[in-house]
């Protein structure tokens, strides 16, 4: 039996899965199709590839082997048709990205508007998501490019440094908990009633190991999953935040009042799969973000 494509993605539905049914019902064909398929692949290989003996189907150690190069294979294969179909010209295209929540409130919409003005014929599928979701999307080729902070990233990840991303105290332009402009000590910030972001944002834990760093137990009124509630509920009550300050650069009405000692900075990435193909579209988004960063003036990384 000659090997097809389909084998593979049989065999890795199944491994996915965990389970004929589900993968069955997954790919849309039936499950004794698809465990015919399989089994045919396990005769033209010579080996076993799932232990089908205990309640869950867990791969063979050769399974194991095969599986991990099956992947890579279908992913090389993806980006190969994806190579074929790339427009130069920037006439046509598709752009994958994926963005940490706070990137939402200020970066992505400058960056989707710029883009779409000067590549119109470029569709784009932009998603919100965790970082630890987004490095294996990026080596799944699920992604094209991501934009997240700079740390410990996976084997196979490349990361691009940006701009560094200063946090500070925001209000509403009729606070009057903080001198416009001059630095707060940390002790009086620990006086005001707070809305932050909820604890399952990243920038709430940096938040957070600050506050327990310097011993400040912070008054928190209101916790939200999102930045543009809690700019609504800041602006229109006495609350104050912690946010990016590069978010107030789109938000007048807002007032950033700087920490003492400050909140440690963070430095934000674009981050790619190292050995990806660059489609043209994702070449020029990735040239459109380093020449906003400097319209804007974000403090370099």
């Amino acid at each position: 039996m000659a090997l097809e494509l389909r084998h593979l993605r049989y065999l890795l539905a199944v491994a996915d899965h965990g389970n004929f049914t589900r993968a069955a019902e997954d790919l849309h064909i039936s499950q004794p199709t698809l465990s015919q398929q399989v089994k045919q692949l396990e005769r033209t290989l010579g080996e076993q590839l799932l232990d089908r003996t205990g309640r869950a189907v867990r791969l063979t150690d050769a399974g194991e082997t095969y599986v991990h190069h099956a992947r890579r294979a279908l992913c090389d294969l993806a980006a190969a048709e994806r190579a074929l179909h790339d427009v130069k010209d920037l006439s046509r295209g598709h752009l994958r990205l994926a963005v940490t929540p706070t990137f939402t409130a200020y970066l992505v919409g400058p960056l989707i508007a710029d883009f779409h003005a000067r590549h119109p014929g470029i569709t784009l599928t932009v998603r919100e998501m965790p970082q630890e979701r987004i490095e294996p999307a990026l080596l799944a080729d699920d992604l094209d490019l991501g934009i997240a902070f700079a740390g410990t990233h996976l084997p196979g990840v490349q990361a691009t440094a940006l701009f560094t991303e200063t946090l500070s105290l925001v209000t509403g332009a009729h606070h009057s908990g903080a001198a416009q402009g001059q630095p707060l000590p940390v002790r009086d910030a620990g006086l005001l009633q707070l809305a932050l972001l909820s604890r399952d944002f990243a920038t709430r834990t940096h938040i957070d190991a600050y506050f327990v760093q310097h011993r400040v137990s912070p008054r928190i009124a209101v916790e939200g999953n999102s930045i543009q509630a809690l700019v609504e509920i800041v602006q229109r009550t006495p609350l104050a935040t912690v946010l990016p300050d590069a978010l107030t650069h789109d938000h007048p009405h807002l007032t950033p009042t700087p920490l003492d000692p400050a909140i440690p900075a963070r430095t934000v990435t674009l981050l790619r799969r190292a050995d990806a193909y660059q489609s043209a579209a994702a070449h020029a988004f990735t040239r459109l973000t380093h020449d906003l960063i400097r319209a804007r003036a974000y403090p370099p990384a």
